[in-house]
């Protein structure tokens, strides 16, 4: 993979999540709040970009999300296999859940 096709794959990414956070935005903010794991001030800004905006963000060279998986706990409860896998989902939604917004955004 270039570096190109990298920057191609990382504005693909940041378009598609932009696009996705502001629906759920508009469609239930607490949830959308609950699910992105950012803070109420983000929330209202992603909510208002307008198309323009959106593709412009997107087009950055960095990520604009991020993986709350920084626990191994988390990360094997979430990919976990097991007989239990209802239970393991629910139970790492319990953890991300108790964690302070701050700490995701």
């Amino acid at each position: 993979m270039n570096t190109m096709q990298l920057h191609e794959g990382i504005r693909d990414i940041n378009l598609t999540y932009l696009m996705l956070a502001q629906q759920m935005i508009k469609e239930d903010k607490s949830a959308a709040i609950f699910r992105l794991g950012i803070g109420q001030d983000l929330v209202d800004v992603i909510g208002k970009l307008t198309p323009p905006q959106i593709i412009k963000m997107a087009a950055s060279n960095m990520l604009l999300c991020r993986f709350r998986f920084d626990e191994k706990l988390l990360l094997n409860l979430v990919t976990g296999y097991s007989k239990d896998r209802l239970m393991s989902q629910a139970h790492a939604a319990i953890m991300m859940s108790a964690q302070a917004v701050e700490d995701f955004a």
